[in-house]
């Protein structure tokens, strides 16, 4: 990500560059370290309460009490909505109606299995009603129009032309038309913050709503080697560009509650999308926790991605989908 710090569709056989999915075997160097896992997810012991509590894998059988192994979270399209702007903050719900959702991401370097500390953590969604902010124009939500978009102008809204360049060619799995530059000046749902030196970042916002052709997901970017200013993040490269998705029964749960019942646009599921790389958490299925009874009360997500931090990933090494019509 180059200048300031703010920050956008999608085939089930999954992006072209799977990363290195082999199994990466690290030495535990002590209590503080962390346990990560080896079948089929980036899971770390310690990392989250509910990545210890049965629902992650298991560490491979071949491992020793001293070596477990760690896999890298899948790259995905970063699609046709992104903009590299200056939104340093952690509650990106601006005035947006929805379901409250925390998302605590830690991220991990694949190699080592130690923190990326200081590294700027792009988040970026549509709406409940399916609509982008920067690109309400071309956005496919649902809920006849939309609904009702923020009211006023966001106080920290970034003034002018949002600096960042857009990757060149076109989107993987997307339109085919390259990157779209922004229709109106919104910045709901966006937002950058950097990471502790554990590795943790969180973010306020809201559960996503769906659009059409995508399942319900959250796009990332994890930018490193820059530095931080009192205007942003400026420098260094983008190490992971992924996408987060959500089970089932959570967003069954989440189209019975307003403003999202509201959305009349059909929905893809998540075993239906093109995008999602149908492997679990390691290609970005969060855990979640709410209440059964009552997701409006609210849904904390987690995950612990692993990243190659000294590679470059930003969205041109997945492969284009000929199926899939948005991001």
């Amino acid at each position: 990500m180059t200048g300031n710090a703010e920050n956008s569709h999608e085939n089930q056989q999954g992006p072209k560059h799977k990363r290195n999915l082999t199994r990466r075997k690290v030495v535990v160097a002590g209590a503080g370290a962390v346990a990560a896992v080896g079948v089929g997810g980036t899971v770390a012991a310690g990392a989250f309460a509910g990545e210890t509590k049965g629902k992650g894998p298991t560490a491979s059988a071949s491992a020793t009490a001293s070596e477990v192994c760690y896999k890298l979270t899948t790259e995905t399209t970063e699609g046709p909505y992104y903009i590299d702007a200056d939104k340093i903050r952690q509650d990106i719900t601006e005035d947006e109606e929805g379901i409250p959702l925390t998302l605590k991401l830690k991220v991990i370097d694949a190699n080592t299995c130690k923190p990326v500390k200081n590294a700027a953590v792009d988040i970026w969604h549509c709406s409940a009603l399916g609509l982008y902010s920067g690109y309400e124009a071309m956005s496919s939500g649902g809920g006849g129009g939309g609904g009702t978009p923020p009211s006023g102008s966001p106080s920290d809204a970034p003034s002018g032309t949002p600096t960042g360049e857009p990757p060149s060619g076109a989107p993987s799995g997307g339109t085919g038309g390259g990157h779209s530059e922004p229709t109106d000046d919104e910045r709901y749902l966006r937002g950058t913050w950097k990471t502790d030196k554990h590795g943790y970042v969180t973010f306020k916002t809201v559960f996503p709503g769906w659009y059409q052709g995508r399942c319900v997901h959250i796009h990332v970017k994890v930018h490193v080697d820059g530095t931080w200013t009192d205007a942003g993040y400026e420098g260094g490269h983008a190490c992971h560009t992924g996408q987060f998705f959500f089970d089932e029964k959570a967003v069954l749960a989440s189209a019975a509650v307003s403003p999202y019942s509201t959305n009349t646009t059909t929905r893809t599921t998540l075993t239906e999308d093109t995008i999602y790389p149908q492997n679990g958490h390691e290609g970005g299925l969060l855990y979640l926790k709410y209440d059964k009874k009552n997701i409006a009360k609210g849904v904390h997500a987690d995950l612990t991605m692993g990243v190659a931090p000294d590679e470059t990933h930003d969205s041109t090494d997945t492969q284009p989908s000929a199926s899939a019509s948005a991001s």
